[in-house]
């Protein structure tokens, strides 16, 4: 009778634990979510400032081998990712509609192309703003001042581009800071309920002598545990469903950059390390305090 009170007992414990891992596991993998589609949007924000177009137009006296070479020398420059040197062909071929090709045009002009070389960059990410990229073109005029006769760029989509995604990431962050808060209060009552069974267990260890310490190391050793393996679950579920969006769905192209999983991977693990931790404690806390009485 005994062992199989001992083996019941034991299924309930086991039993206790691994719902508490899947409903921690289940909560994390909401906020990964909120957080992964933060960290999504700043990619993608990253890369449309990265696109953002500046042209460089030079005086008509000066020659293409010294704006190759000033094409060589911006390369250099921390706050361009990308140069390139655009010849008068090139730069005719771009205006040039699918209904007149660039043969065409010429022969309108008398076989003449208007077209100055040009340099066209793109900035690092950032200085794609307002006041990035008009540093960034008063720096231009100053060092070339006698060969630049322009530096042309579209302020507006510069604007739009960090006032729209900056719009987006702060009601994604406000979401997620939702979510923690609903999160906190969910995983810390499944724990309260979960500790609830060892209640008489931990009162007790207390009525024979234990210390609070003594009481509280197998529990938080416990929830420590807990967090890591519910943030490896609910981390584990985000890949799944980013590798299942991808190759099921044919429309949708979801990437991270390796920096980017590294954050949210970690974000999670301490979240899940910190909740858990906090509410072993507050619940452990509430038990020692309860007289034996208030225990039934």
């Amino acid at each position: 009778m005994s062992a199989n009170i001992e083996k019941y007992n034991r299924k309930g414990v086991r039993t206790s634990y691994i719902s508490t891992i899947i409903g921690i596991s289940l909560v994390l993998f909401t906020i990964g979510l909120v957080i992964g589609g933060v960290l999504y949007l700043d990619n993608i924000q990253t890369k449309a400032k990265e696109d953002l177009q500046t042209d460089i137009f030079f005086k008509p006296e000066f020659n293409e081998a010294d704006i190759k070479q000033i094409a060589q020398e911006l390369k250099s420059w921390k706050e361009i990712r990308e140069v390139i040197y655009v010849t008068p062909e090139r730069a005719i071929e771009e205006v040039s509609s699918g209904d007149e090709s660039a043969a065409e045009i010429l022969e309108i002009l008398d076989g003449e192309n208007p077209f100055p070389p040009t340099i066209t960059f793109r900035p690092v990410a950032k200085y794609a703003t307002l006041d990035g990229m008009q540093n960034l073109k008063d720096k231009l005029e100053l060092t070339y001042p006698d060969q630049i006769d322009d530096v042309n760029y579209n302020a507006a989509s510069v604007s739009k581009v960090n006032l729209g995604f900056a719009q987006f990431i702060f009601l994604a962050g406000i979401v997620a800071l939702l979510l923690i808060i609903v999160a906190i209060a969910m995983i810390n009552n499944t724990i309260r309920l979960a500790l609830y069974s060892k209640r008489f267990t931990i009162k007790t260890m207390q009525l024979v002598g234990a210390t609070h310490k003594f009481i509280r190391s197998p529990f938080l050793r416990q929830s420590v545990w807990q967090g890591v393996v519910s943030a490896i679950i609910g981390m584990a579920l985000i890949m799944s469903l980013i590798f299942a969006l991808n190759n099921v769905t044919k429309t949708i192209d979801i990437s991270f950059e390796l920096i980017h999983l590294i954050i949210l991977s970690g974000s999670l693990l301490i979240l899940g390390i910190i909740i858990t931790f906090i509410s072993t404690w507050v619940a452990l806390n509430k038990y020692l305090r309860m007289k034996l009485d208030d225990l039934y």
